[in-house]
């Protein structure tokens, strides 16, 4: 394919040489036509009738007297090089002539002479031009022929020739001048269009293209630039809109992973491998991930806004899937499935029930002694002794405060939970705290023999925070060890103050906890021995209100404990440990 450059020049070329060639058939038609004209003008002011009259007087003097008479005269201007006269008989033989021919040809006009009439049809194609006139005497009849070869008008015609050849070929030099000029004109900002096409094709929208005019291509230019900056925008848009969700797809909690129509694996986030715990490649089969919870046939044939839920486990995590197909270009695309973790709605569910149900078991169990023990004393009436009768209000009276240390500290979780428990602060000693504590379970140890240590090193800081909650977790630690410690045991408190921390720790060498019922130790309601701790008048929730207290603070509590060789409980607390809101 030709450029646009040469096809403008060609063009302009076969333009020129259309316009030079019909110019030039004009002309050399005009002059043939201006000759011809001629011609039959000026015979039909030679022969006129007072003429054939004149020339029919002199026919009977012969042909050669007409001849002569014919080309005496000045109108007709016979020249035998270029135009003859002739004498021919009433049947068109030639009898006389100009120059030395022998016959003539009979032509058209010829033939209407011999008919007697004057014969002067023209004929633009015809080589000649010629007049047959016919001539009357009174003994015979004669055709007056007159002929012109047109040599004059083919002479001018091939003058005009020579003409219009030299001035085709300056035309055509000036065309193909201009030509280039003008298709310089048009295809530079052509060229530059096409060159700012294919920079965005490739991506490239920061060149601008020049305007060099006001016409239409400048308009073009002007609207081709607005164009390039509005896809640059609208790219980086959709750049940045890509970038947010590939952000947010990477980043989400959910787990995301989308099938092709023929089951194949095209996309999934980390999440998702994460919370199957498994290798998530591309062209995973649908089948070996979801085909027991949905078969692939059923979600792609799923109305729309439709979907299959099933909640699963993998490993130690419940999980929640969601699937549902996708549609591409409103066609069915795959299958999108979306993993939500719901293990710990659903331990706190667990939780819940379990909490609701120790709650129950708690309450029930003192609230059906002093059921029993009441009855017994209304059905008894007077028939009871003085000493069971106190022994059963005795028993009455334990329940009824065990039921209210339950409640109370069922209170005391829930102000932790809501954040109402209010702290007060103040400044005490550490030592000061700990001797108390020591002085005021030192008896209670010793009623079960148990050897109480109370290991506290010099220059034990002063501390902040709320002295009686401190107290109530370390006492509430205390009262465990006794409790849980077989009678003639050992029990060490001790402290520790290290930089900007102190440490408080309770040890003994009693029963222990198993190692599987370490991580519950601070569940609430949680015992790991539930029979001895009911009899002891344990709630479960000690440790509970223990770690919330210790949290408040901004510290930590730890267990270590071995089955069997005993348990050691470290409660470490900042010296600033509860500040001025």
């Amino acid at each position: 394919m030709r450029s646009l450059r040469s096809k403008l020049v060609l063009i302009m070329v076969l333009l020129i040489i259309a316009i030079v060639l019909v110019v030039g058939a004009f002309l050399i038609n005009g002059v043939s036509s201006f000759y011809m004209n001629q011609f039959y003008s000026q015979m039909s002011g030679v022969f006129t009738q007072d003429y054939i009259r004149e020339l029919d007087q002199l026919a009977p003097e012969g042909p050669e007297r007409l001849k002569e008479t014919l080309m005496s005269s000045s109108g007709l201007n016979i020249d035998i090089n270029t135009r003859n006269v002739y004498i021919l008989d009433e049947n068109g033989r030639l009898l006389a002539g100009s120059d030395e021919a022998e016959s003539i040809t009979a032509t058209e006009n010829v033939l209407t002479a011999v008919s007697g009439q004057v014969g002067q049809k023209k004929s633009i194609v015809s080589e000649y031009m010629d007049v047959a006139v016919p001539v009357s005497g009174d003994e015979s009849s004669y055709i007056v022929y007159i002929v012109d070869n047109r040599a004059t008008a083919d002479e001018l015609s091939a003058e005009i020739l020579t003409i219009i050849l030299p001035a085709l070929g300056v035309g055509l030099l000036f065309s193909i001048l201009l030509s280039l000029i003008l298709a310089n004109i048009v295809i530079r900002p052509i060229s530059d269009l096409t060159d700012g096409a294919q920079r965005v094709a490739s991506g490239d929208f920061t060149q601008h293209i020049e305007v060099h005019s006001g016409d239409e291509i400048g308009v073009l230019t002007e609207n081709f630039n607005h164009m390039a900056g509005v896809l640059q925008r609208t790219l980086d848009e959709i750049e940045n809109e890509k970038n947010k969700l590939s952000t947010l797809f990477l980043h989400m909690t959910d787990g995301v992973i989308a099938f092709s129509r023929d089951g194949h694996l095209i996309h999934s986030n980390p999440a998702a491998a994460s919370m199957l715990s498994a290798e998530l490649a591309e062209g995973t089969p649908y089948g070996g991930i979801f085909g027991t919870i949905a078969p692939l046939d059923l979600v792609l044939d799923l109305p729309s806004a439709e979907f299959f839920t099933e909640d699963i486990t993998a490993g130690e995590r419940s999980l929640e899937v969601c699937i549902a197909p996708f549609s591409r270009e409103g066609e069915q695309g795959g299958v999108l499935a979306v993993i939500h973790d719901v293990t710990e709605q659903v331990r706190t569910e667990e939780v819940r029930r379990e909490f609701v149900s120790n709650v129950s078991h708690e309450l029930r169990t003192p609230l059906t002694n002093i059921k029993s023990y009441t009855e017994t004393l209304i059905d008894s009436g007077d028939s009871l002794d003085p000493e069971t009768r106190n022994r059963f209000l005795s028993v009455i009276l334990n329940e009824t405060d065990r039921t209210t240390r339950i409640v109370k500290d069922l209170l005391t979780l829930s102000r932790f939970d809501y954040g109402r428990m209010e702290m007060s602060r103040s400044e005490f000693s550490l030592d000061k705290c700990l001797r108390g504590l020591y002085e005021a379970v030192l008896l209670d140890a010793r009623s079960h023999r148990h050897d109480l240590v109370l290991d506290l090193p010099e220059g034990l800081p002063v501390i902040t925070g709320d002295k009686m909650r401190i107290e109530q977790v370390v006492l509430n630690i205390l009262s465990n060890s006794i409790k849980y410690t077989p009678d003639g045991g050992r029990i060490v408190l001790g402290a520790r103050h290290l930089y900007d921390m102190v440490s408080i720790s309770v040890e003994d060498n009693g029963i222990g906890i198993p190692t599987e019922d370490l991580p519950r130790i601070f569940e609430r309601f949680y015992r790991v021995d539930k029979a001895r701790s009911r009899q002891s008048g344990g709630t479960g929730l000690g440790l509970s209100i223990a770690r919330e207290i210790v949290n408040l603070h901004g510290g930590d509590i730890r267990v270590e404990s071995t089955y069997g060789s005993g348990t050691k409980i470290t409660v470490t607390l900042p010296v600033e440990g509860l500040r001025d809101e």
